[in-house]
């Protein structure tokens, strides 16, 4: 610190404190090159507009613009005319008797002041430099005094030893609270385990009075009959005696002898009774059977402590596709602290998922005992979201993570184009899957049924039988894998085995233009008639058990059909521009509400109710999602891979549903649920 004294008077002074460096960096630095002014190559110099800068800095720059104008006003004598600043001088002076500190000084100079070049991270006095350090060169150095570097490196060094404190502080306050929870675990886990074989112990003191029950419940019993017995004796005996006791007085030998005889009929009366009627026989035995055993096996095996080597911090999590109103996962993989994968599970995983406006939205967390778990949301709308996931109440590895949810659901499989090959497709119509997960694509103008797996390989072709003349409209499955086709132009249904081979076939004089068929639980055949208007219902052999319907809007009647599928309880859906639900026998159930415009163009029922429909609206094609209610719950349009024209659709039971797009010649396959 410099203290300048100023007196004010003769009994007044006033002391001012100046910190030296603020004071140097402020006044005595030239502001271009940053080094404290001099009596030599930094003299300072006072500019025509009373600003300082050092005698080098001044040449340079007249040097500079000498060399890129040509010319530069100075005074006639050069740089060194320039006036010397006097106040910046005394300030020099009377500093130089105030300073306390010392500068580092040249090894080699010992009259020069060490410099630092930020740019070379080198150290230097101006005699020591090179061409690099002066004259043109300069511009591309930054170029300070090495007690200013020293400074602003120890106060680097301070910065970061204060960060790496707080870190460390940091991580002994989380250590030190990992400590104290183990102690809050493991009292947690002691008390469940005292609460766990108390209650083993309450179960074997159960059994313990119910065996001494059971002992004292016998000794009752036999006690009883023994009871029984004795007052018997001792009533015999007094009944004896009374007989005795009267005997002296008899002079009758005719009734002293009668009474002999009934005495000895009594003695082998009372011979009997010499014998307990029951015994004292009690034993009580355990090692019977194996009970023990079992209950030393039982206890060796009763609880467990589980334990983790799970390192949060190295943990990661896949964000898998996230769509609007589908199942959506995060799968979390775990390690240990060398970041081996761990192989077993029961981490306490948590997750907090939210919107952008901060709304929380459940999310559930499977337990794959691997070592992995799966996060199972589904989310409401679009938009972005943040998911907070940690084990042990710590965050792990890039927690949290945002997720873009999209409405767009786009294919999971996409098999066909236009053609006759094996992937090719002419006008496709319809497809039903079969019980081993093959499915049948009904290929209209090519006069066959293609055959591909769930992969989308090809398998085989089936036809042209029953698809004569490219008019093959509906397809479906019995309940013995026979395939059912409709020919609207040979107004017939046939049954083909899964080779193609033609089982029977029938028509009926009722049949107008026939373009769809369904099979119910009873093996009873649903077909759709666009030219009739009519549903009719066949049995297996043709014979028509029942009909309904006709042209008109009003409920039961039908404009322009376009699809016919079997729901629960055999329930008959039929689509035109609306979709309505008949029972199994044909009568009128229900109109599904009707949540958009335009035709329907095929449908279908999955396993839980949900009513899937192919619809096109101002030439756009999509897949509505309703519930059994007819409530709509997601609409599949297939953003990038538009539908052109859908068709008909069927559901697997892994919630995936295959859509033929006529207007692109192949088929799809989305996961809808």
């Amino acid at each position: 610190m410099v203290r300048l004294l100023a007196m004010m008077s003769s009994t007044l002074v006033e002391t001012v404190s100046i910190n030296y460096e603020d004071f140097n960096d402020s006044f005595l630095t030239c502001g271009t090159c940053l080094c404290v002014y001099d009596g030599a190559e930094h003299h300072p110099k006072l500019l025509p507009c009373s600003h300082t800068v050092c005698k080098n800095c001044l040449e340079r720059i007249v040097d500079t613009q000498i060399h890129d104008t040509g010319t530069f006003r100075i005074p006639r004598g050069g740089v060194i005319s320039f006036p010397p600043s006097f106040i910046v001088n005394q300030l020099l002076d009377l500093m130089s008797r105030q300073r306390r500190d010392v500068i580092p000084k040249c090894s080699v100079h010992s009259g020069e002041e060490l410099l630092f070049c930020e740019s070379c991270d080198s150290v230097f006095c101006v005699q020591c430099t090179g061409e690099e350090h002066n004259g043109r060169g300069a511009s591309e150095h930054t170029v300070i005094p090495f007690s200013i570097a020293i400074k602003r490196m120890s106060e680097i060094l301070l910065y970061k030893a204060h960060l790496c404190i707080k870190n460390l502080n940091n991580a002994f306050d989380n250590v030190s609270t990992e400590v104290h929870q183990l102690e809050n675990s493991v009292d947690r886990t002691m008390e469940n385990i005292n609460r766990s074989f108390q209650d083993v112990i309450s179960l074997v003191e159960k059994r313990r009075q119910e065996c001494l029950s059971m002992v004292r419940k016998i000794r009752e019993e036999k006690k009883t009959i023994l009871k029984e017995q004795l007052d018997l004796i001792q009533a015999e005996k007094q009944k004896v005696q009374g007989d005795c006791d009267g005997l002296q007085y008899q002079v009758e030998v005719r009734n002293i002898t009668k009474k002999i005889s009934d005495l000895n009929e009594k003695l082998d009366a009372t011979s009997t009774l010499s014998e307990p009627r029951e015994n004292s026989f009690l034993k009580y035995e355990y090692r019977h059977n194996s009970a023990v055993n079992d209950i030393t096996n039982a206890l060796k095996s009763l609880g467990r402590v589980k334990v983790s080597t799970t390192f949060p911090a190295l943990c990661s999590a896949k964000i898998g596709k996230a769509v609007t109103h589908l199942k959506s996962m995060v799968t979390v993989n775990t390690v240990d602290y060398h970041g081996n994968p761990r192989t077993s599970g029961s981490d306490p995983v948590i997750a907090d998922l939210k919107n952008d406006k901060g709304e929380p939205f459940d999310a559930k967390i499977k337990d794959k005992n691997d070592g992995t778990y799966e996060i199972q949301y589904v989310p409401p709308k679009s938009g972005s979201y943040k998911i907070y996931i940690g084990i042990f109440n710590r965050p792990i590895k890039g927690s949290p993570f945002s997720i873009q949810v999209t409405d767009h659901n786009n294919p999971v499989m996409k098999f066909g184009e236009k053609g006759t090959r094996e992937c090719g497709f002419l006008q496709p119509l319809r497809v039903v899957t079969g019980d081993e997960g093959q499915v049948f694509v009904l290929d209209t103008a090519n006069s066959r049924v293609k055959v591909i797996d769930e992969c989308g390989n090809f398998v085989r072709h089936i036809g042209p039988e029953g698809f004569e003349n490219q008019s093959g409209m509906g397809i479906a499955l019995a309940s013995d894998n026979q395939v059912v086709v409709v020919n609207w132009r040979t107004k017939s249904v046939s049954f083909l085995s899964q080779d193609g081979e033609t089982i029977s076939k029938f028509s009926h004089e009722c049949l107008v233009e026939p373009i769809d068929v369904a099979v119910n639980s009873k093996g009873e055949i649903i077909v759709a008639d666009i030219g009739a208007t009519k549903i009719f219902i066949f049995d297996r052999n043709g014979k028509l058990q029942t009909t309904f319907g006709n042209r008109g809007e009003k409920d039961g009647q039908f404009k322009n059909i376009s699809a016919v599928t079997i729901g629960r309880c055999d329930e008959i859906l039929v689509a035109d521009h609306r979709i309505q639900v008949f029972t199994k026998d044909g009568k009128f159930s229900r109109v599904v509400p009707n949540q958009a415009k335009g035709d329907y163009g095929g449908i279908c029922v999955d396993g839980a109710g949900h009513i899937l429909a192919t619809r096109i609206e101002k030439g756009k094609g999509f897949v509505q999602v309703l519930n059994s209610s007819g409530k709509l719950m997601s609409c599949i349009d297939s953003f990038e891979d538009k539908l052109k024209r859908p068709s008909g659709l069927c559901v697997t039971k892994d919630h995936h549903v295959y859509v033929v797009d006529l207007g692109n010649n192949c088929i799809k396959k989305y996961r809808y649920r």
